[in-house]
């Protein structure tokens, strides 16, 4: 079990320490959602993920996919949820400690941003992998 947070602790939430899948995303949309780089992510199907005080998150972006998980308060990104609200991307920089899976891939690689280097040997797809 992992536990996870928003930056001013409004949020905290569990997740089953069991992601299916874990990469590291250089679109744009995450660089401008998280200020970084990109963003470290991990795939779970929704009901693994348990929130202590719903009423705090921010439900945003809702659409037949999915939608994105905001703290209220300082507006943290915490998950998405996608696939048809079957999965959650949990942001595995809201989590206090490291998930047996880790990132084994970068996606959208052809579109990162041009001062920011991938230094590692993982795969990386331009867009979505195969």
């Amino acid at each position: 079990m992992l536990t996870g947070s928003c930056y001013c602790g409004a949020v905290r939430f569990e997740v089953d320490d069991a992601f299916g899948y874990a990469f590291y995303c250089h679109c744009s949309r995450c660089r401008r959602r998280t200020g970084a780089a990109c963003a470290a992510i991990g795939g779970i199907e929704i009901e693994r993920v348990r929130v202590a005080d719903s009423e705090q998150l921010l439900r945003v972006g809702e659409c037949e996919d999915g939608y994105r998980c905001l703290c209220k308060q300082c507006f943290s990104p915490l998950y998405d949820v996608v696939r048809g609200h079957k999965f959650a991307h949990v942001q595995l920089g809201a989590l206090d400690g490291a998930p047996t899976r880790r990132p084994d891939h970068h996606i959208f690689a052809g579109s990162k941003a041009a001062w920011h280097p991938i230094t590692d040997a993982l795969p990386r797809f331009d867009e979505f992998p195969p």
